[in-house]
Formats: C-alpha cells, structure tokens, sequence
C-alpha cells in the first residue's frame, strides 16, 4: 500500500517537442490521454511548438480546453528541435521528465519500463532502439554509422542507438538546465552529466502520419553539433592532415627529380589540388568551431517563447521571456 500511494504521489512530466505535426498530432493526444487514465502516477503533457505553419497549434489548444493536464509552449519561430526540448524541460514540475517525439515513434507503452527504472533508483533511463520501422535503409544505416563515429571521437560514452527518448529524474533535469550551449546536443548532454544510467530497449515504430523532421540537411548539422560539443579529435586530425601532404609531396617530387619520370605540369597539378582539397577540409572543421564560439560570444537568447497555455497562475505573466530568465534560476 505504501508503493501504491508513493505511485499516485509522483507526477510524470511528458516534453513534446511539435513542428508542423498537424496530419498526426490529435492522434499522439488521443493515444496519450489514454495511456495516462491507465496509470497509476499523475502525469502533465508539455508541448513545445517550434514554430509550425500548420494547424498543429490550433489542434493542441482545443485539447487543452478540456484537459487540464496538457500545457503549450509556443516559439516566436522556428529555433530547432534540441532547442525545443531545452524549453520544454524548463516548464515541467514533475518529479521525473520523459522527453518524447509527437509523431508516435516513441511509444508510450515503454514509460512504465523507465519509471519502474526509476523507482529502482537509476536517474536516466533513456531508450536503446532495437528495431526501427518506417525508415529508409539510407537513414538506418547513416545513422549508424554516425553513433559509431561518435562513441569514438567523443570525450562522452554516449550509448549506442539511443535518441532523445528518456527519462530523467528532477534533479537530472536541474543538472542539465545549467548547460547554455548554443546548439545544445541534449542526448550528449545528459551523457555528460553523469548520474546513474540504465537502458529500456524498444522498437521504434513507423510514423503513423505527416513526415519526418529531420531530412538529410538536419541529421548533417545534428551530427556536426554533436562531434564539435564534445571531440576535439576533428582540430588533431587537422594537424596531422597538414603534415601528411607536405612531406608526401617533397619524398614524391624528390624520388621523380631523381628517377627522370614525371610531368612536371602533371605534378604541379595534382599536388595542388590535393592540398587545396585538405586545406579546405581544414578551414572548414576550424571554421565549425570557431562558429559554435561566436555564437557563444553573441550570448544571444537560445530560444524566445511567445506564448505559454494551461499553466499555473505562477507562469502567467512571463509570455515574453527569453531562456535567459531561467539561466539565472538555481
């Protein structure tokens, strides 16, 4: 009995970060609202809107009219989805925060795996995807490649196959609400932070409407954010493709001056372009890094919120802020 009541004592805090998911959203609502009447634990579902164009707002705001568990975070624009997330972790109370996608590839049913987790006393749970539907073989297999890349560049041992479908407990979530990173990498950051970690394996599900959010362009600049947040691998290998051509070039040059077999033009040529080539790959890894500084020499707000819905009275009032209020709250 005293399990029981600790159970319906604890509030769950469900993050949904929204864009342009009008084809399936009311879906993800409806299967929520369902999951949640079937629980033991009080939960609060938090949607992030980043900037839809459809009516994915309007939607969400109709259900919140009659639900007094569904909150609403509104963008002033489009800022991303690990920034949308970021935003959504500041407005929960709940005692532990699941952060979920709103297409329904996460399922529900593997929450009361994580909170039972929970309850043994692991901080983090986060899903290992063993299966993922729905996805081309272009994307399983680049998406691969990219956790392998990362495990071993990386300062952090993030786990293999896992997205940003986890639970963290509160004080988890205060941890990470301390990071300020411009181009936050959540998954790597709540590696980073520490606390005691375990897995809940599931199968990714195809998306029941609507399209991905995460095309080629995006996967790329979540994969350069990762590796430039946490290796400093990318700025060695600089180094050392700098040497590799230099001494190629006078051994190669010096073995045809003294063997009379070359082109003179043929040589020229092609060391040039080999080197121009490095040297751009060079310039360009600098220049990832040197961008992630600028940004954070701007110090300009991550995120601005332009509207908030359902809350309590004590978030009334703040509309406007930017995430620079709550860097300043301990």
């Amino acid at each position: 009995m005293k399990g029981h009541s600790l159970m319906k004592n604890q509030l769950i805090s469900i993050v949904l970060p929204v864009f342009n998911e009008e084809a399936g959203i009311q879906a993800t609502i409806d299967t929520l609202l369902n999951y949640i009447e079937q629980q033991e634990e009080q939960y609060e579902l938090i949607f992030v809107d980043d900037g839809s164009k459809d009516k994915s707002v309007s939607i969400i705001k109709a259900a919140l009219k009659q639900h007094d568990n569904i909150k609403l975070v509104e963008f002033s624009r489009n800022f991303g989805h690990q920034l949308a997330i970021t935003a959504g972790l500041q407005y929960t109370k709940g005692d532990a925060v699941v952060v979920m996608d709103a297409d329904l590839q996460d399922p529900p049913e593997v929450i009361p795996q994580m909170i039972k987790k929970w309850n043994e006393g692991y901080e983090i749970v986060y899903g290992k995807r063993m299966q993922r539907d729905g996805e081309t073989f272009f994307k399983k297999i680049t998406a691969k490649m990219f956790y392998r890349t990362f495990k071993h560049l990386a300062t952090i041992d993030m786990p293999l196959d896992t997205g940003d479908f986890r639970l963290m407990d509160r004080k988890a979530v205060h941890q990470l609400l301390k990071l300020h990173e411009q181009d936050p990498f959540v998954r790597g950051q709540v590696t980073w932070i520490g606390f005691k970690q375990t897995s809940v394996q599931y199968h990714r599900q195809e998306r029941m409407a609507g399209e991905t959010k995460y095309p080629l362009s995006k996967m790329i600049k979540l994969a350069i954010d990762g590796i430039t947040s946490f290796s400093m691998k990318p700025l060695q290998f600089v180094n050392i493709f700098s040497i590799v051509p230099l001494v190629s070039g006078v051994f190669s040059l010096g073995y045809m001056i003294v063997s009379s077999s070359y082109s003179l033009a043929g040589v020229g040529v092609t060391i040039l372009l080999f080197t121009l080539g490095l040297l751009m790959l060079s310039i360009g890894i600098l220049g990832s890094y040197l961008g992630r500084v600028l940004d954070q020499v701007n110090n300009r707000p991550r995120f601005i919120v332009s509207k908030t819905e359902g809350f309590e009275e004590r978030n009334k009032g703040i509309h406007h802020f930017t995430d620079h209020f709550n860097q300043r709250v301990e």
